[in-house]
């Protein structure tokens, strides 16, 4: 079905649903865009690359972009503004139509790309998770297979941080729920340290198929323990059949941690630079190289 058509459909939808003229969505110069309260939000789908097979692209996570927004953090205020914005005993159902709004704009905006088989890496707000009782996934499921796709195709990512620590189990229910109706499931890890028992035991139960860290977690350059506990989560994932994705890539001091840490996925800046740029195709087949000797070594 062409874009316009499925954009009309959504809005059709939402419109039924809301019994009023809620019609988020718009088509504009070929990518797909949507309103909620007072702001516009869009898709910035950012690519991740094997680095065992030459920075091949494996899937997209996608970002949020809000319009007017000159930078991350400003985009952030808005965003928490806007879902925010309502009586306090409706803050979960607005938390949830945020949610579905946006990965509906990213569904979309994918489209595109999706005769080449790459993955779509999705976030869920864990309030979301916790705001949704049971049967987590079915309403996204109906928009997948609506255009023409399968959940196994999109990557549920779940940002985890230390506040949520009590919330461990009934996020790990929500997993679970979208784990049974054929989602792939990813980790990303906020915060990480020796002693995050918690969310280790979340990652091992959870089996996730991929986790997520940033480069910029800790300051790599002063932590002698940094390249440790990368490898300590690298070494846990291993275990459940995962794989590990090493974000923000943005300098070559942070590339050098995607070889030392052993990890096979990568995203950033630096990495697109590496693996677009001529000059550059040397850098990546010696990370390649490097890391298939480590591996060999490891035996």
């Amino acid at each position: 079905m062409p874009l316009q058509q499925l954009v009309e459909y959504f809005n059709d939808r939402l419109e039924q649903q809301h019994n009023s003229r809620f019609r988020p969505f718009i088509l504009q110069e070929g990518e797909v865009k949507g309103f909620f309260g007072s702001i516009q939000i869009g898709s910035r789908l950012l690519p991740i690359r094997d680095m065992n097979t030459a920075g091949r692209i494996i899937g997209y996570s996608a970002q949020l972009c809000v319009d007017s927004c000159l930078n991350h953090a400003e985009q952030q205020r808005k965003i928490e503004a806007a879902v925010t914005d309502v009586e306090p005993e409706h803050s979960s159902d607005s938390i949830i139509n945020f949610d579905r709004l946006s990965r509906t704009v990213h569904m979309l905006n994918y489209l595109p790309k999706t005769h080449l088989d790459e993955l779509l890496f999705l976030e869920v707000d864990p309030r979301h998770v916790l705001g949704v009782k049971a049967d987590h996934g079915a309403y996204f499921e109906e928009v997948i297979i609506k255009c023409g796709l399968q959940t196994e195709r999109v990557v549920i990512t779940l940002p985890l941080g230390r506040e949520y620590l009590h919330f461990y189990p009934l996020l790990l229910k929500g997993l679970q729920n979208y784990q049974k109706r054929g989602y792939r499931l990813a980790v990303r890890i906020m915060a990480y340290g020796a002693d995050d028992k918690a969310m280790m035991t979340l990652i091992s139960r959870a089996g996730p198929d991929f986790v997520k860290l940033s480069a910029t977690l800790g300051d790599h350059q002063r932590n002698e323990r940094a390249l440790e506990n990368l490898q300590k989560i690298k070494r846990l994932v291993d275990t459940v059949h995962g794989r590990s994705i090493l974000i923000d890539v943005d300098d070559q001091h942070t590339a050098d941690w995607v070889r030392l840490a052993g990890f096979e996925l990568a995203q950033g800046r630096h990495v697109e630079k590496m693996a677009t740029d001529p000059s550059q195709r040397q850098a990546v087949n010696g990370v390649v190289a490097q890391m298939k000797i480590g591996r060999a070594a490891a035996r």
